[in-house]
C-alpha cells in the first residue's frame, strides 16, 4: 500500500506540473516520430520537463514501465512492458508484452494481441483529431471489429478464504496461494451504432493450481478446509471456458447519461468424471450522469488497445494517448447493478476459485463492500448495487470519490434477495493523469466488522483493455 500511495503523490505532482506546460503539437502526417531515447532525453534532464518525463517513462513506445495491484493482499507490481504495432490498408494489429513483480514474490506475466479492423483506411493517412462529441464516444464505444489473443500467467502468494455463503466468520480465515495460465482470445463486433452495440465473443483454456500458504497469522486452507467445504481445494482440472454476450454504450441526452449495460454468458468445461462443469451469466448494468456533460470524459476502456496502451482511436497510427492536463471541472453520479448467476447441472458444483467474492477488493482489483476484508464473502451466486459520486478537484488530475454498496452473496440463485443485504460506506480520492493507470485511495466503514483502507492501481493503463478475468 505505501508504494501506491508514494506513486500516486509521485504522478499527481508530475501531472500538477503539466499544467504549466502547453500540450505539445502532434507530428505531422507522414513524418517519423522522434526515438523513446530522444524523448526521455529532452524531458527528463531538465525540471521543466519532469512531467512529460513521468509520462514517457509509465505509457510511452515501444518499452515504457509497468506498473499497479495485483490481487489484494499480493502487493503492487513493478515491471517493463513492451507496445508495438504493424499496420495494413484493412487492419491495425498491435501487441503488447509485460511482466511484473511484488515484494511478497507475487508476479504476472502476459502477451497480448490486438487485430483491429480498418477497411478503406488506407496506410499512413491520419484523419486529424476528431471533433469533440466524437472525441469523447471514442474514449468509450467500440468502433471497429477487433480481434484479441493473449495468454497470461500470474502467481499469488496470498489470497484467503472464509468458507462459502453468507453465514461464514472472520474466524475462519485461511491462506492460500495460486497459480493460474490463461490462452485464449476474443472478438468485439459492433453491429448498431445508434445504442453503441456490440457482440462479444470468447474461448479461453484455464489451468490452476492451489497451494498451501503456511506461516501466516491465520491457518493453511488445508489444516481448515476439505474438499467438501472448498470444492477444488485438491482437484483443479483444466477447464476451457467459452462465453458470448452483447453490451450497449450510448451516451444520451445531450451527454448527460452514459449508459454501460452488458449480459455474457460463460459456459466451463471441465474434463469428463469432474463434476466441476458449469455455466455462468453476468448481469452488469452502469449508469453514469455526468454533472458538466461538456468537459467530463468517458473513462471505459477501448478494446482496440491492449492493457499496455491508452491510444485514443487505437485504429490510427497517429493517434496518441491523452496527455495529463486537467482545466476543466469534471464529476458524475453513477448507479451500478451487478448479477452474477451460476447453474451447476446434475451434482457439478463451482470450484471455490472460480467463485466471485464481496468485500475490500476482488481478485480482479475491484472493489465491492469495502468495509469488510478482502475476499470476505464467497459463493457462485452475487447481486450488488453501488450508488457513487466522483467529482474533480479544480486545476489537478485529482478527484474526490464516494460510494455506498448493497449486496449478498448466496449458496443458489434462489437465495439472492431473501438473505440480509450488507451495507459499506467509502470515502477518498482517485487519480487519473493522461494514460496512466487510474489510482483508487478508499477508506471505507459502515460494516459489522470494522473499516477498510484501500490503496489500488489498475492493472491496464486508463483506456488499455481490461485483462482477462480470474474467475
Amino acid at each position: 500500500m505505501r508504494a501506491v500511495i508514494f506513486l500516486f503523490v509521485l504522478l499527481t505532482a508530475a501531472a500538477a506540473g503539466a499544467q504549466q506546460q502547453p500540450p505539445s503539437s502532434s507530428q505531422p502526417s507522414g513524418t517519423d516520430s522522434p526515438s523513446e531515447w530522444s524523448k526521455l532525453t529532452e524531458s527528463c534532464f531538465s525540471w521543466t520537463g519532469i512531467p512529460s518525463c513521468a509520462d514517457e517513462l509509465f505509457t510511452g513506445t515501444p518499452f515504457h514501465i509497468a506498473v499497479g495491484s495485483l490481487a489484494p493482499e499480493n502487493g503492487f507490481g513493478v515491471g517493463l512492458a513492451y507496445v508495438g504495432h504493424k499496420t495494413t490498408d484493412n487492419w491495425r494489429n498491435t501487441w503488447n508484452a509485460d511482466a511484473v513483480a511484488s515484494d511478497n514474490g507475487s508476479w504476472r506475466a502476459g502477451a497480448y494481441a490486438q487485430f483491429v479492423h480498418t477497411p478503406n483506411r488506407p496506410v499512413g493517412v491520419s484523419y486529424g483529431p476528431p471533433p469533440p462529441q466524437v472525441k469523447r464516444n471514442l474514449t468509450n464505444l467500440p468502433e471497429r471489429t477487433v480481434f484479441g489473443l493473449y495468454a497470461q500467467a500470474i502467481s499469488l502468494n496470498e489470497l484467503t478464504y472464509f468458507g462459502l455463503g453468507p453465514s461464514t466468520t472472520p474466524a475462519g480465515r485461511a491462506f492460500y496461494g495460486m497459480t493460474q495460465t490463461i490462452a485464449g482470445g476474443n472478438i468485439v463486433k459492433p453491429f448498431y451504432s445508434p445504442l453503441a452495440a456490440s457482440l462479444y465473443g470468447e474461448i479461453n483454456g484455464r489451468f490452476v493450481d492451489i497451494r498451501e500458504r503456511l506461516g501466516q497469522s491465520s491457518p493453511s486452507i488445508g489444516e481448515l478446509y476439505t474438499e467438501g467445504t472448498a470444492p477444488g481445494l485438491t482437484t483443479h482440472p483444466a477447464t476451457l471456458q467459452l462465453g458470448e454476450g452483447i453490451r450497449i454504450r450510448p451516451v444520451l441526452a445531450s451527454d448527460v447519461v452514459r449508459l454501460d449495460y452488458s449480459a455474457v454468458y460463460r459456459q466451463y468445461f471441465a474434463p469428463g468424471g469432474s463434476d466441476f462443469s458449469f455455466q455462468r451469466l453476468t448481469i452488469d448494468l452502469g449508469h453514469e450522469f455526468a454533472l458538466y456533460p461538456i468537459t467530463t470524459r468517458l473513462w471505459a476502456p477501448r478494446p482496440g488497445n491492449g492493457p499496455d496502451s491508452c491510444l485514443l482511436d487505437p485504429s490510427d497510427d497517429h493517434s496518441e494517448c491523452p496527455k495529463p492536463y486537467v482545466r476543466n471541472f469534471e464529476g458524475t453520479i453513477g448507479l451500478r447493478v451487478l448479477a452474477v448467476l451460476s447453474m451447476t447441472p446434475g451434482g457439478n458444483v463451482v470450484p471455490f476459485y472460480f467463485q466471485p467474492t464481496l468485500g475490500g477488493t476482488d481478485i480482479n482489483g475491484d472493489p465491492a463492500l469495502s468495509s469488510y476484508q478482502d475476499y470476505r464473502f464467497r459463493a457462485p451466486n452475487l447481486l450488488l448495487v453501488r450508488e457513487s459520486f466522483e467529482h474533480s478537484v479544480w486545476n489537478l488530475p485529482l478527484g474526490v470519490a464516494f460510494r455506498a454498496d448493497e449486496g449478498e452473496v448466496s449458496l443458489s440463485r434462489g437465495g439472492l434477495g431473501n438473505g440480509p443485504w450488507l451495507h459499506s460506506f467509502s470515502g477518498g480520492l482517485t487519480l487519473r493523469a493522461g494514460g496512466f493507470p487510474q489510482v483508487l485511495l478508499l477508506f471505507s466503514w459502515g460494516g459489522s466488522e470494522g473499516t477498510h483502507t484501500s490503496a489500488i492501481m489498475n492493472a491496464s493503463l486508463l483506456g488499455g483493455s481490461f485483462r482477462p478475468s480470474l474467475y
